[in-house]
């Protein structure tokens, strides 16, 4: 295991680097104990087309929710053919989701803000906690400049929020041109539903196409005027919303 005093020295000489410098010392420093999680959008894929240059046996897992659009399975697929990588595979508790939609119903997350997060935590947040804790390292697409909340990713930090271990996140600094220009210079896989008109893709029932001149994650929970387009796994919801989620959870696990 490598020192916070080591990382932290890390962190901060690759925040200047390139992407493939950061994946690089990410697999270099952690191996097989570090993971790529991706939900095949373009970042996503960006990131799996360096690290698999540079380690074909690079990891990489996604979040199956139950609720995702063929086309995401679709990629899974893509992705073993391109890369000879076979996407590891995160489900959901199935005693809580059974719990949760006897409670609220399938499409819960329709009603409220906190039954969304509440959904999300339990199709998305808790899988990827349970993951990350076989992990000492997981890489993910995240960019300043998707959301307003993500402005402060470093390129390399320690996530608090998982057990302290280190996340990466090499496309921090990249502008959505340049996610654009790299894909087709190098015909990296496309998710189906770009062609479609959308922007941000995730679960089936909160994704739909952008109209011209939308935010490109106003396709992410449209019915949801004010509340911040975050699902948790990066961020957590803002503070009201967060307690009414943690109190939902806590009624399905006792």
């Amino acid at each position: 295991m490598i020192a916070v005093a080591d990382i932290e020295a890390a962190a901060a000489n690759l925040e200047t680097a390139g992407a493939r410098e950061v994946l690089r010392w990410g697999i270099e420093s952690f191996g097989s104990r570090l993971a790529i999680a991706t939900s095949f959008q373009a970042e996503g894929m960006v990131i799996v087309d360096i690290a698999a240059e540079l380690a074909p046996e690079v990891r990489v897992f996604t979040l199956d929710t139950g609720r995702l659009p063929a086309e995401t399975y679709q990629m899974m697929e893509e992705v073993h053919r391109r890369y000879g990588i076979r996407v590891e595979t995160v489900f959901p508790d199935s005693a809580e989701v059974e719990s949760m939609t006897s409670r609220h119903g399938a499409n819960l997350f329709y009603e409220s803000v906190a039954n969304r997060a509440l959904c999300c935590r339990v199709r998305k947040v808790r899988p990827l906690e349970r993951k990350l804790g076989t992990l000492d390292a997981w890489a993910s697409g995240l960019r300043r400049g998707q959301q307003q909340s993500r402005g402060r990713a470093r390129k390399v930090e320690i996530d608090a929020g998982h057990g302290s271990i280190v996340k990466l996140n090499p496309l921090a600094d990249w502008p959505a041109q340049q996610v654009e220009d790299y894909i087709r210079e190098r015909q990296v896989p496309r998710h189906p539903l770009y062609a479609a008109g959308y922007t941000s893709i995730g679960c089936q029932p909160c994704t739909r196409p952008t109209r011209p001149g939308e935010d490109p994650r106003a396709g992410r929970w449209w019915w949801e005027q004010q509340a911040a387009k975050e699902c948790g796994i990066h961020f957590s919801p803002e503070g009201n919303v967060e307690r009414q989620a943690d109190v939902l959870l806590e009624e399905l696990l006792d």
